[in-house]
């Protein structure tokens, strides 16, 4: 019996539990990769010595749990090196199959979102050998990479993504992603974005307290109003960083944690979909 029947014989929350994803995204994703490993065959090379479904399992173990390539390749009964190969080969099928995507901050234009969130959440990284300054959180007090979250509110679909360096703040990270938002969509967000109604005027975000000064009872009860609002996007944070690559210090190259912050998000949205 394959692995991911044993999972499935001990129930749909126990493979979700497990994978990350409920089974109906784990067929969806399993068919993407058999289609693209029988191409892959008709140009000819060896069968894997790992079924795709082995195949599968060992990429969502890798993201899910953020283990080692040793250390997964000796539960399947492969060298690191192998299961490098695999992870990377079905990030770069799914990525470009055009089916696994985000809605693109493009939608944004279209004025179908009554209200979107907006968030900035770190990730954290070994110390870079070069650069380090700018990848340096004094938030976080360590080395960091940041990523903003675009969150539809009514649906909690994750709408787009971007990613930065650990030490730029987080409005200064939104002007640069210049998102299109349309004028009728309200913009809800942290306390870090303050000057974004000077960029989006129908936009929201707790009062901070002045200098030397209080809020007032009215503002305060504001605040709680709008932190109560945003737990959509919170709840959608911590969806994603459920996979531990995304939760834990990133030991890869940097290149491709964008790659796979897209892909996870995208995987993301199609679990809540399938629920």
């Amino acid at each position: 019996m394959k692995k991911h029947e044993r999972l499935l014989r001990k129930g749909r929350k126990y493979f979700r539990r497990i994978t990350g994803m409920r089974q109906q995204v784990f067929e969806v994703l399993l068919g993407m990769l058999s289609t693209a490993l029988a191409e892959k065959h008709k140009k000819g090379g060896r069968n894997p010595e790992l079924s795709i479904e082995y195949i599968l399992l060992a990429a969502l173990e890798y993201w899910r749990e953020y283990r080692t390539y040793a250390a997964i390749g000796a539960d399947f009964g492969l060298d690191e090196s192998n299961i490098y190969r695999w992870v990377k080969w079905c990030e770069d099928v799914l990525m470009s199959s055009g089916q696994i995507t985000l809605p693109g901050k493009k939608a944004l234009l279209s004025g179908n979102y009554e209200v979107i969130q907006i968030d900035a959440t770190e990730s954290p990284i070994e110390r870079p050998k070069r650069g380090q300054r700018k990848f340096y959180s004094g938030k976080k007090k360590r080395h960091t990479l940041k990523s903003q979250i675009t969150v539809d509110k009514a649906t909690k679909e994750i709408i787009c993504v971007k990613t930065s360096e650990g030490k730029r703040h987080d409005f200064n990270l939104f002007k640069d992603s210049k998102l299109p938002i349309h004028k009728d969509t309200k913009a809800e967000t942290d306390s870090g974005f303050q000057g974004i109604k000077e960029i989006h005027e129908n936009s929201e975000h707790p009062k901070k307290k002045p200098k030397n000064g209080e809020l007032t009872d009215v503002e305060k009860a504001d605040n709680r109003r709008i932190s109560r609002s945003r737990i959509s996007n919170e709840h959608a944070i911590g969806f994603l960083k459920r996979f531990r690559i995304l939760s834990e210090r990133y030991r890869n190259r940097r290149k491709r944690f964008g790659l796979r912050l897209n892909l996870i998000a995208a995987i993301c949205n199609m679990d809540r979909k399938a629920a």
